[in-house]
């Protein structure tokens, strides 16, 4: 039932992250100020966004396999790479199984994915690398006005905002070097 719910919230989230300048931005920094206080805060965690979305199922289950969707419901903020379905079949079907049935495994890759704090991308872009909670660092570029982590995963749609921090959605998972 989690992995339900978890599957259907990343796609509305991901489908309601707009990009561009606002008439807000033009305010003066008073008015500003006060629309940002007057706006509701995301009502769902990073679970519930992810859930919400649809195109999560695969996170979905290694999120549950791993167990780490309690941590991820938790108040952060955490900030998510969240790579989709379609980056999860680039990996061959044994070794995605394989890596589903090693919660050791499953558990680095998965943390690996993720940074403490809340990094937008408006700060993603100024940054070369991040630490991961799974305590590796990632690469960061921007090549050809994309971010790209670690020279092989694009980020797709940036800053789906979740109550507890921030999801970029990935285009390839990412594997943490090799000890």
């Amino acid at each position: 039932m989690l992995s339900r719910r978890l599957i259907g919230t990343f796609a509305l989230a991901a489908l309601t992250a707009c990009g561009g300048a606002s008439q807000d931005e033009a305010a003066p920094m008073e008015d500003a100020a006060a629309t940002a206080a007057a706006e509701p805060a995301p009502a769902m965690d990073i679970i519930g966004t992810a859930a919400a979305a649809g195109s999560f199922n695969t996170l979905a289950t290694a999120l549950t396999a791993a167990g780490l969707v309690e941590t991820l419901q938790g108040p952060g903020p955490f900030t998510v790479l969240a790579p989709t379905d379609e980056a999860f079949a680039k990996i061959p079907e044994a070794d995605l199984q394989a890596l589903l049935a090693d919660k050791d495994a499953l558990t680095k890759v998965l943390t690996y994915h993720v940074i403490a704090g809340n990094v937008p991308s408006s700060d993603v872009v100024n940054l070369t690398e991040a630490t991961t909670v799974e305590g590796r660092n990632i690469t960061i570029a921007v090549v050809d006005g994309k971010v790209v982590i670690n020279g092989t995963s694009t980020v797709v749609t940036p800053d789906v905002t979740a109550s507890n921090g921030v999801i970029h959605v990935i285009d390839a998972v990412l594997m943490p070097p090799q000890m």
